[in-house]
C-alpha cells in the first residue's frame, strides 16, 4: 500500500500553517510551524516571487492531500467521483474525504492524528458494524458504528484515551460513546463541517483547467 514518508511537519511548513499531522506535537510551543514558520529549504527564510492563480490552486490541492495522508491518484479519483454527482462539486469532494474510515477515526478521537487513524485500521484494529474492516479508504454510511477491536481497548496504548475522550469534542455528523470507546455515524458533514482549512473551490478549478 502506497503512503507519504518524510517529516510531517516539513509539509505544514511548506504550506505556512498546521495541518495537524502530529497529534499533540502541534498544539504545543514544539510545533515547527511555531518555532519556524518559514517554507522549508536551505535557503531559509528567503523572499518568494508572488504566486500564480495557478500556483495557488496547486497548494491547496497539496494542502488536501497531505492533510489526509492521500497521493495524487486516489485523490484525483475522489475528484472524478465528486463530479459526477448533481451539486457542489466542492462539498462532494470534502464529503468523499471526510467519511473515509481513518478520518472518522481521528474524528472520535480514537487516534491522536490521521497517520495513527490509518495504521490502527491498516493492522485491523477498528471494526464497523462489529467486523474488522482493514481498508483506510473505506466509506462509512450513516448508521454505520465504528469501535475499537477489544483487544486494543485493553491494551496500554488506549490507558489514558477515556479521560481525553470524555472531552473530546466530534463533528455533529457523529456521535461518540466515550465509555464504550464506540462512535456512531448520524448523517454526512455539511455546513460549518465542509470547512477544513482549505479551498475546495480551488481545488475544482485547478482539475477543470
Amino acid at each position: 500500500m502506497a503512503r507519504k514518508t518524510g517529516p510531517k511537519c516539513r509539509q505544514c511548513r511548506r504550506e505556512g500553517e498546521k495541518l495537524y499531522l502530529k497529534g499533540e506535537k502541534c498544539f504545543t510551543g514544539k510545533c515547527p510551524v511555531v518555532k519556524r514558520g518559514t517554507p522549508p529549504g536551505v535557503h531559509g527564510p528567503t523572499s518568494r516571487n508572488r504566486p500564480t492563480p495557478y500556483g495557488i490552486q496547486l497548494r491547496e490541492k497539496q494542502k488536501a492531500k497531505n492533510m489526509y495522508g492521500i497521493l495524487e491518484q486516489q485523490f484525483r479519483n475522489y475528484f472524478e467521483r465528486a463530479t459526477k454527482k448533481v451539486g457542489n462539486t466542492g462539498n462532494f469532494l470534502v464529503q468523499i474525504l471526510e467519511m473515509r474510515l481513518d478520518n472518522v477515526v481521528y474524528r472520535l478521537g480514537l487516534a491522536k492524528s490521521r497517520s495513527m487513524a490509518r495504521q490502527l485500521v491498516s493492522h485491523g484494529l477498528i471494526l464497523v458494524n462489529g467486523k474488522k474492516v482493514d481498508i483506510p479508504s473505506y466509506q462509512v454510511r450513516a448508521g454505520e458504528v465504528v469501535a475499537l477491536k477489544p483487544s486494543l481497548m485493553a491494551s496500554k496504548l488506549m490507558e489514558n484515551t477515556g479521560a481525553a475522550l470524555e472531552k473530546h469534542e466530534t463533528p455533529v455528523w457523529l456521535s461518540l460513546d466515550a465509555k464504550e470507546k464506540t462512535g456512531k455515524v448520524l448523517g454526512v458533514p455539511a455546513g460549518q463541517d465542509l470547512h477544513q482549512g482549505f479551498d475546495a473551490k480551488l481545488i475544482v478549478e485547478f482539475y477543470s483547467r
